[in-house]
């Protein structure tokens, strides 16, 4: 977090909640003629968006009136835990035969017939 957001936060932020990553969330009221308050978070860590749970992102763009920590979104059985966007990383998903992941692809089978031109 750099000294301006940080100062920012200090004269013109409202603590609204946190999330389970850790991530810090918060409003201002309306600066400069705007009308609608302003809503930011500070991230727990990397500053990486999609670590940004669906509920909160929600409310952070106007979607939702009110945070989710005095509405809660109703959770259902099929719903995972939200994860972060890991790609870039050593985490990120490989399929089999990729150049980071070994390099072996299986063999192609009979029915491949490569272009050639005339």
């Amino acid at each position: 977090m750099s000294l301006g957001t940080r100062i920012f936060t200090w004269l013109h932020g409202t603590y609204v909640g946190s999330d389970s990553q850790g991530n810090r969330y918060y409003r201002g009221r309306p600066i400069g003629g705007r009308t609608r308050e302003r809503r930011w978070v500070i991230y727990a860590g990397e500053p990486e968006a999609s670590r940004v749970p669906p509920d909160w992102h929600g409310w952070l763009h106007g979607l939702l009136a009110e945070p989710p920590t005095s509405a809660p979104l109703p959770q259902y059985p099929w719903q995972r835990e939200h994860l972060p966007n890991l790609t870039g990383t050593d985490l990120a998903y490989r399929p089999p035969g990729h150049t980071l992941a070994g390099g072996k692809r299986a063999p192609a089978t009979g029915d491949y017939q490569p272009w050639t031109p005339d």
